[in-house]
């Protein structure tokens, strides 16, 4: 009698595979952004006000989120990356149903910490499946399409949350259950069995003190305001967030199977994609709140007008990273690329910041900007995602690719915090506008000090040919690859 897994690796065709993961893919960066929308509409029926409060529903997804993929990804390696996936999916469709049904504040930053949880377990498994079925000659294509999939849904966050919030914020959430749904019965019939390979456990200490470390930080940014800056739990967070950051940097310097191998920063086209993809999320996460914290609270403008006024920036993203980049890099090298894009991105925000009024003009103030932050999103987000992973060794691909990804998070929650310690609590229209400039200004240096790391750390030779890092990092892995008849 042949076996359900037999079925499976059969029926399994690469380009089903590469929908079905991408579709838990989806879920997870789209999920990490569509709140952003419902942050007001949630607000008002959980009677919560407090923007320090409400941010943690941001936060707490990104934090656990960034802790949990290095961990996580680790511990798939020595098991079957279907299960790995699919146990994944159904842990974020389930917390998706409890968060839509949550009824506190509290409840619903619980739920997406489970949330965050099921995502940091999917993310690193879909790739693994991903590189194990499709055939050598269509891995590069295949491995830009995942990288850009995530970087378009994340971008499409807002615009879809406009739509599903003029019903209720609730279905921001509940939009994923029919999805992840579907993922998990295609998936558990037609996924191909892709078995693991020994693996040392990892450091779980280290992902608990690197999870608290960024979690104090953000606690301290996110009530500065509130609480005081020279107060003493601000003042005891910071601090316990630089202890524990320092007491995790000295642990995966001497632990024998640390988290994180310090080896990993030697590669120079490492330390610089690792160090754009914290930077530039930074100024990623802070952006897309402040757009949409703009448009609703000082405009007065609905959730479904704010999806809609962002949409344009999203469309840019697939054109850059699938029509643009690859032919940039090849040409110039990621670091100019990542240098171009980051430039851009800079130039979008800083529109905002000088053109930015209290009377809304969505052409003249709006529109210029979020074009170019979503160009500056195509050409900078897949390069540097796809440099970082192509630059390691065979054996370091899976945890290199996850690290990467952990800086994303963080970067993430860290530039919410920023910019919420920045906009504080304005008493007037004209208040309001002078901190959205000030965030605006400070969102724009962060993307120029990402331009600058991927010029600098990111920079290549002239006197050799630059490849496309997803046609560097195929070959690399080739041999790491699980046999699907193994």
């Amino acid at each position: 009698m042949t076996s359900l897994s037999q079925l499976r690796k059969q029926d399994a065709s690469p380009t089903l595979v590469l929908i079905i993961v991408c579709a838990g893919v989806v879920l997870a960066s789209l999920d990490l952004f569509i709140v952003n929308v419902a942050l007001p509409s949630l607000a008002r029926d959980l009677h919560e006000r407090n923007l320090s409060s409400l941010s943690w529903v941001l936060n707490a997804y990104a934090i656990v989120y960034a802790s949990l993929l290095v961990l996580f990804g680790r511990l798939s390696e020595s098991r079957r990356r279907e299960h790995g996936f699919l146990l994944g999916a159904a842990v974020f469709t389930a917390a998706s149903a409890a968060c839509g049904a949550a009824t506190s504040l509290p409840m619903l930053v619980a739920f997406r910490i489970v949330q965050a949880a099921g995502a940091a377990l999917l993310t690193p498994t879909s790739l693994s499946l991903i590189l194990a079925t499709a055939p050598a000659e269509k891995r590069p294509s295949a491995v830009r399409a995942w990288t850009a999939v995530g970087g378009l849904a994340a971008a499409l966050g807002p615009v879809v949350g406009g739509f599903l919030v003029a019903a209720s914020w609730r279905w921001a959430f509940l939009v994923n259950v029919p999805i992840g749904v579907a993922a998990i019965a295609i998936g558990w019939r037609r996924l191909p069995a892709v078995p693991g390979h020994p693996a040392p456990r990892p450091d779980a200490l280290g992902a608990v003190l690197i999870t608290a470390g960024v979690a104090l930080l953000t606690l301290g940014l996110v009530e500065g305001n509130q609480w005081g800056w020279g107060s003493t739990r601000v003042v005891a967070a910071l601090a316990g967030s630089v202890v524990l950051i320092g007491a995790f940097v000295a642990r995966t310097a001497r632990h024998h199977n640390p988290l994180i191998d310090p080896a990993l920063f030697k590669v120079r086209s490492f330390t610089g994609s690792s160090t754009v993809a914290f930077l530039f999320s930074t100024a990623f996460g802070a952006m897309l709140l402040s757009i949409v914290l703009w448009m609703q609270n000082e405009w007065g403008w609905s959730a479904l007008q704010t999806g809609l006024a962002f949409a344009p920036g999203p469309l840019m993203v697939p054109v850059f990273s699938f029509l643009i980049a690859g032919r940039m890099i090849t040409r110039f090298g990621p670091g100019r690329v990542i240098g171009v894009g980051a430039t851009i991105y800079a130039a979008g925000i800083a529109w905002w910041a000088l053109r930015a009024g209290i009377h809304p003009d969505y052409v003249g103030q709006v529109l210029p900007g979020t074009l170019m932050t979503g160009a500056g999103v195509g050409l900078t987000l897949p390069t540097f995602m796809a440099t970082g992973a192509g630059s390691l060794p065979p054996q370091s691909f899976a945890t290199g690719s996850a690290v990467v990804n952990m800086l994303r998070q963080v970067g993430l929650a860290v530039g919410v915090a920023v910019l919420i310690a920045i906009l504080g609590s304005p008493d007037s229209p004209a208040q309001a506008l002078s901190a959205f400039q000030a965030g605006w200004a400070v969102i724009a240096a962060v993307s120029l000090g990402a331009a600058a790391a991927g010029a600098i750390l990111l920079r290549t030779r002239a006197s050799r040919p630059t490849a496309s890092p997803t046609s560097t990092v195929i070959p690399a892995i080739a041999n790491y690859i699980p046999r699907k008849n193994s």
